[in-house]
Order: structure tokens, then C-alpha cells, then sequence
């Protein structure tokens, strides 16, 4: 996994309000707008409760989390996931992503409830584009096929700003 730079206080705030609860767990910031705000959170695999918690890679950034509820709300899940039960292809390349997820996990933290447990579905159905676009987001392209897929029908983009309080970072 990549080291990802520590979280600010200033982007636990930023995060904070842009989930609209307390931030819990963020250990660093795995993606960032181009104004420099978070846009994906990397999570602990234990919260401070005890809690295990699958999800490395968090998707905050309010515009694309609003994006792949929309992208969901048109099935494009359906459509991924017939994709997946036919490309062979895609099917390992979904499972690589799977693989290289739990593997980043472990480096943060072992935690025997959810050592298998990937998020989004991985490696076998197409269940949350947030996580997934979370995933593509941190790891670059080319890691997760379908968060990749999601990022490419989505109308919102990293590259251009459509942060609350711009360059707040």
C-alpha cells in the first residue's frame, strides 16, 4: 500500500463536514480534490469502539458520493455485475483488485473478522460504487475495474472542484 500522508485536524474538520458526523478512524487521506480537500478517507480496520470496520478506503467527498448514489440509482451495478459473470477478463482483473485491497488492509491492521472481507462486494458482485470509486480513487488507475468503470460514467470528477469551501486545505 501506498503511505499515505496522516490526516490533518484540519481534515478531520473538512471530513467531519462533509459526512456530517464526527470522523472516526481516519488514519490518513488517501485521495484529494484538486483543491486539496479530502475526497477519500483511509479508515482503521478496527474503530476506537472495537468495531471492525472493512472499509480502507472511505469515499467522503459529498459531490461523489451524491454521484455514485445517482450512478446506482440508474443500476449501473446490474450492468457490472452481468460484466462480471461474463468476462473472464474483468472477473480477474476484479479479483486482483480484491486481493490488493486485503493486502493493504493487513499492512494497517489484522483483524480476524473481516481478513476476507473486502469492500464493495469484492470479489464476486458489484454491491457499493462508494467504496469502490473509493478504492480506484487511492490506488490509481487500473487497480479497481469497476470502481474505475464508476469514476468513468460519473459526472463528477477530482480534477474539478466542486468543494463547499475550495482550497479550504
Amino acid at each position: 500500500m501506498t503511505q499515505f500522508p496522516p490526516a490533518s485536524e484540519h481534515d478531520i474538520a473538512v471530513v467531519t463536514e462533509q459526512l456530517g458526523r464526527q470522523a472516526r478512524g481516519v488514519l490518513g487521506i488517501g485521495a484529494r480534490c484538486v483543491c486539496g480537500n479530502p475526497t477519500v478517507v483511509i479508515t482503521a480496520p478496527r474503530l476506537d469502539d472495537g468495531t471492525p470496520f472493512p472499509t480502507l478506503y472511505y469515499l467522503t467527498h459529498p459531490e461523489a458520493t451524491a454521484e455514485m448514489s445517482r450512478l446506482e440509482g440508474r443500476h449501473l451495478m446490474v450492468e457490472m455485475q452481468d460484466a462480471l459473470a461474463t468476462d473472464d477478463d474483468l472477473k480477474a482483473q476484479y479479483q486482483r483488485a480484491h486481493e490488493q485491497y486485503l493486502a493493504d488492509r493487513e499492512q494497517v491492521e489484522h483483524v480476524e473478522e473481516i481478513a476476507h472481507v473486502t469492500a464493495g462486494g469484492m470479489p464476486t458482485r458489484v454491491k457499493c460504487l462508494h467504496a469502490l470509486a473509493a478504492h480506484s480513487l487511492a490506488a490509481g488507475p487500473g487497480v479497481n475495474p469497476i470502481g474505475d468503470w464508476a469514476l468513468r460514467e460519473s459526472a463528477w470528477s477530482p480534477a474539478i472542484c466542486q468543494c463547499a469551501n475550495p482550497g479550504a486545505n
